[in-house]
């Protein structure tokens, strides 16, 4: 089944004019369901989610810089025009000896993504620049060749997935298939111009052969060394033609052998291993009923910097809300410090999250989505329960629009008779039917901070 997939023209046209526009990632416009079994089944666990993290960390921390593509020549970048090219590639590498984050704390990386509500973690492994957050015999650009090294933590990616594990959140690793670092993939005889590798496949065979023995072996170590793993979050490729072939079958035939129904996502390349779509910065225009996910950021960047540019709490939920009804999940991009922890101004909001969740989760954790999903005009979005009897209607307050004291909508009619519940209160509101209208007269209380959920019951 291939489902066809579109976006709205002002999400678009924003992330045109973007800063880092040009590094947001494509995406397809098909859809192909899995055809295993157990991989299916993980993958309905997964859609019952709705909200997880995911973590950009590595040596761009240490400056507080983008991730990774600063060391590409590509025209969108500003180069730093006191080094040449190939001094910033050597600067930039380099920074692993400075990457030491004495206070790494991943139990409380979990604990805030707990208390945000959180049900699911991404964690890069490793980003373009190749350096890997984990033990790897494939090369010494390393964290446990950086100057973490000797830590008793320094095999950062063990003590990650073992404390989201710990606190119930299903564990997935991002993993860049590119990888800048690796002399198989910028050979360093050629320039490198583009984020693609360096020189023609057809002609050097054997080179590419050792590129794909490499990511192979990576993947390989990450699926076999690390416990349970439920997502294998795959970045770059660059699936526009001419795309990149490194036998990812085999890779993935590999991997499941070690994790059974693992879901994997090849961002942007349609076809059997991109099991969800991965709209990056933008939420689809419409409601689309395959396996979604919009990643976006709490600030303005992936990794973290020490000028951020927050999204207030209200806006993420109700971005959270809109993407829920519309089908998909919210993959929210927070970075630690280079110190290793989440920081506070991050840990304050996040946490905010979670108490609305906490009170309204109802309205968005196992839900699915029902034919009438928004009035958005009047900014309200629907979920519906499995049981088929009911329905939530939830009214985010966006940073430009407060709550009104009365909300209508068309369609998704109350049952006769029944009640309808503000969910963080459990107590009934009063509305009426007229025409194939509802109009519901919410209470001026605190319950109605960030947005409110209500439970309709249609049956």
């Amino acid at each position: 089944m291939k489902t066809k997939f579109s976006f709205s023209l002002l999400a678009l046209l924003a992330l045109v004019f973007s800063s880092n526009a040009q590094a947001v990632h494509e995406k397809s416009n098909e859809y192909q369901w899995p055809k295993e079994p157990e991989v299916v089944a993980k993958l309905k666990a997964w859609q019952d989610l709705k909200f997880g993290i995911i973590l950009h960390w590595g040596v761009y921390s240490v400056p507080g810089m983008v991730e990774s593509w600063q060391i590409t020549s590509e025209d969108w970048i500003t180069p730093d025009t006191t080094r040449t090219y190939e001094e910033e590639k050597l600067w930039y590498w380099g920074l692993s000896k400075d990457f030491n984050p004495t206070q790494f704390d991943p139990t409380q990386w979990a604990r805030v993504s707990k208390e945000a509500g959180m049900k699911y973690v991404v964690f890069t492994t490793k980003h373009h620049d190749g350096f890997c957050m984990f033990d790897t015999k494939t090369t010494d650009y390393k964290v446990t060749n950086s100057g973490f090294k000797g830590n008793p933590k320094a095999d950062v990616l063990k003590y990650v997935m073992d404390a989201y594990r710990a606190e119930g959140l299903m564990p997935g690793m991002y993993f860049s298939k590119p990888d800048w670092h690796c002399p198989y993939y910028w050979w360093p005889v050629k320039a490198t111009p583009n984020r693609l590798h360096n020189y023609n496949i057809k002609d050097y065979p054997e080179r590419w052969e050792m590129y794909k023995k490499f990511v192979y072996n990576q993947v390989d170590e990450l699926m076999h060394n690390y416990g349970d793993v439920d997502i294998l979050w795959l970045d770059g490729g660059w699936c526009t033609p001419p795309r990149e072939d490194i036998d990812l079958g085999k890779i993935v035939t590999n991997a499941r052998k070690a994790q059974p129904g693992l879901i994997v996502v090849e961002r942007a390349c349609p076809g059997e291993f991109e099991n969800y779509q991965t709209p990056e910065q933008t939420i689809p225009a419409e409601q689309i009923n395959n396996p979604w996910e919009s990643c976006i950021t709490l600030t303005q960047d992936w990794g973290w910097n020490d000028h951020p540019k927050y999204k207030s709490v209200d806006h993420v939920l109700a971005i959270l809300t809109e993407i829920v009804a519309k089908g998909g999940s919210l993959l929210l991009g927070v970075g630690p410090t280079p110190q290793g922890l989440i920081e506070e101004s991050s840990v304050t909001r996040l946490q905010e999250i979670g108490q609305w969740l906490k009170s309204n989760g109802e309205a968005i954790y196992s839900t699915v989505t029902t034919p009438i999903y928004t009035n958005e005009a009047k900014n309200v979005w629907f979920t519906a329960n499995k049981d088929g009897k009911t329905l939530y209607a939830i009214i985010p307050k966006d940073d430009e629009t407060e709550i009104p004291a009365t909300v209508t909508w068309q369609g998704n009619i109350p049952r006769k008779g029944s009640r309808i519940i503000n969910l963080a209160t459990g107590k009934s509101v009063k509305y009426k039917v007229k025409d194939n209208e509802v109009s519901v007269t919410l209470p001026r209380n605190a319950s109605l901070t960030h947005g409110v959920a209500l439970r309709i019951l249609t049956k």
